[in-house]
């Protein structure tokens, strides 16, 4: 790997700062795709340091009905995965926040794999998450290991064994997502137990920065989860103000309204 890369980048600059990560998800092409491009500047503009798309696809099994919702009004907008990848290249005209995909592997394939990922890299992407790619499949699969220039971002969960810790660790980049609970996204009112203590865990193992996803609404939140490891990821809540206002006209205010206390709390500790 290069420390061209932009979530490199971005984390070595925080690190010396001593400052926590703010990661937001939100589906490309919620509501559409020129008001997505809107609400990524406005995101930029809260502060966010890294931007999660979710490529929009018709079976997102690992997404909570806020998400899923986004994907279908992405869908029903016109998304395609060529769109996703055309708005990143339109974002990439006057940003360098980093942007990570967030996908499964159905879209890919039916792009074509090895095409994907050099079209993605060459538009502008940074890293891609592949939500359901089993760990062990990628030992059997030369094309799982090859990601290009992007990074190939791993998710640790509660329910990970401890003797799969060191392998999962070792084959991350860019940052690990740790999942703080079980099941699938969305809000909650309370932060899952144990999160500082599974992360300092994850982190015996790995240099890569830890971020802290699932749940995370409030400010107090964001602010609890920064204190406890590298980084927080912040998705249903914004996606479910798209949802809110996604006939508002000045929906990225809106958005940017709402992240950047979030932003600013995690950014406090």
């Amino acid at each position: 790997m290069t420390s061209e890369n932009r979530i490199d980048q971005r984390f070595a600059t925080l690190r010396q700062a001593g400052t926590a990560a703010f990661v937001a998800y939100i589906a490309a092409g919620d509501p559409d795709m020129d008001r997505c491009l809107e609400i990524m500047l406005a995101l930029e503009k809260a502060g966010v340091d890294v931007i999660e798309l979710g490529v929009p696809f018709s079976d997102p099994m690992a997404d909570g009905i806020v998400n899923q919702m986004a994907a279908h009004r992405a869908l029903e907008a016109g998304a395609t995965t060529a769109k996703v990848l055309d708005l990143i290249r339109r974002f990439r005209e006057t940003s360098e926040t980093p942007v990570v995909l967030f996908t499964y592997l159905n879209p890919i394939y039916s792009y074509g794999f090895a095409r994907f990922h050099e079209d993605a890299a060459a538009a502008g992407t940074d890293g891609i998450l592949l939500l359901d790619l089993p760990p062990d499949e990628v030992a059997h699969h030369a094309e799982f290991t090859e990601s290009g220039a992007m990074r190939r971002i791993r998710l640790i969960a509660p329910t990970t064994p401890t003797d799969r810790l060191p392998s999962l660790a070792a084959a991350s980049e860019g940052f690990i997502y740790y999942v703080s609970r079980e099941g699938v996204t969305g809000t909650q009112t309370s932060l899952a137990v144990g999160i500082r203590e599974n992360v300092a865990e994850i982190k015996r193992h790995t240099e890569v920065p830890v971020v802290v996803g699932f749940g995370i609404s409030t400010p107090a939140q964001s602010a609890e989860v920064a204190r406890a490891s590298d980084g927080v990821v912040v998705g249903s809540a914004i996606v479910s103000e798209i949802g809110k206002h996604a006939d508002d006209p000045d929906i990225a205010g809106v958005v940017e309204a709402f992240v950047k206390p979030l932003v600013d709390a995690a950014k406090s500790v």
